[in-house]
This record gives structure tokens, sequence and C-alpha cells, in this order.
């Protein structure tokens, strides 16, 4: 009788899938610390609410009392024409979401609301301002 030398095993090779999961794990681990929700660092004033709504239009107030809408630095008098520009045309309730440092003094947030109201004049629109928060510790 003859053989054969070369006998047929059924095993699965795991080496190659280990290898591409290992790959994908560190892809994802590496791109999740890359991307940053918050442009602009700042300590929010803490609250217990939990309010949420859809932002069109995100205005920064950082602890040098510097604005900043969206991605674009400002001062007073351009927050209006920016807020503005961000908001979609037809949109007639859009949120306007405030992300000031805890130290910046009233004033400047009153200032972003102006700015809001004077749009909602100009427009006969109800856009509204949200003061975003942290969670209470």
């Amino acid at each position: 009788m003859i053989e054969t030398r070369n006998k047929l095993t059924i095993e699965n090779n795991n080496s190659t899938m280990s290898d591409l999961v290992f790959l994908l794990l560190v892809f994802f681990m590496l791109t999740s610390t890359l991307i940053s929700p918050n442009a602009v660092k700042l300590l929010l004033p803490e609250s217990g609410s939990k309010t949420m709504a859809k932002q069109n239009v995100t205005v920064y107030i950082d602890e040098n009392y510097q604005f900043q809408v969206g991605d674009t630095p400002t001062d007073v008098d351009g927050l209006e024409p920016l807020i503005a520009s961000g908001i979609e045309p037809g949109i007639n309730d859009a949120c306007v979401v405030l992300r000031s440092d805890k130290t910046v003094p009233v004033q400047y947030v009153v200032n972003v609301i102006d700015a809001v109201n004077a749009i909602n004049e100009q427009t006969g629109s109800k856009h509204k301002v949200i003061l975003a928060t942290s969670p209470k510790k």
C-alpha cells in the first residue's frame, strides 16, 4: 500500500486575524486621542441640570475674555455678524451654545446674549442662548 507523505490537516491559522485586530485597536486608540471636542480649554461653571440641545453655533469666552465664534476669534463688535453667518438661513429657532470660562464676568456673557437678541430683532426669529456647564461633582 502506498501512502502519501503530505497529509491534509484542517486547522485555522489565527495569527493573521490577531494581527489585524491588534492593528485596528492601535488605530482607534490613536485617532480617539487626536479628536478634541473642545477647541478652547475652559473651566465651565458647574450645574446639576441636564439640558441638551442641538447646537448650531458655539461661542467661546476664555479666561482672558477673548471671544471666539466657532474657530474664528473676534471682539465684541464682531460677535453679531459672525453668529448670524453661523446660523443656517431658514432656521428660526437656532441654539447658540455659550461656552464661557467660569472666571469670566457676567458682562461678557450679556454681550453674547445682546448680539443674539439683536439678530432676533433684525430677522424676526427666536434664536436662544444656552450656557454650557460641566456636571456637578
